[in-house]
């Protein structure tokens, strides 16, 4: 069983037992987050979207907090003599899927 939820303005396609790193949530290392924000369950008997999943629900452990890998940002004015460097760190919320409760029948 599969499901596709929104969480940080994103959708995230997920199954039980998987790892993601997801935009930061604020929870402590080893917490239980549960997403209720579901757009879709999928199974061997087809696919559930609309009011199909209303009440359907994620449950997920976090596993790490962290920032991932600096992404360096360069603007260069050519013949200008001009050029700005930056760099950025996003945090992010590692977590692994631990359950997907289904909604309406």
């Amino acid at each position: 069983m599969y499901a596709v939820l929104v969480t940080g303005g994103k959708q995230y396609r997920v199954a039980q037992g998987e790892t993601l790193r997801v935009e930061k949530l604020e929870a402590d290392v080893g917490s239980e987050i549960t997403f209720d924000n579901v757009l879709m369950l999928g199974d061997a008997d087809g696919i559930k979207i609309g009011e199909a999943v209303k009440g359907a629900t994620v449950t997920a452990k976090v596993v790490e907090q962290g920032r991932a890998d600096k992404v360096r940002i360069i603007k260069f004015r050519r013949r200008k003599h001009h050029m700005k460097r930056q760099g950025h760190r996003q945090y992010y919320t590692q977590i692994e899927i631990t359950g997907i409760a289904g909604g309406n029948k």
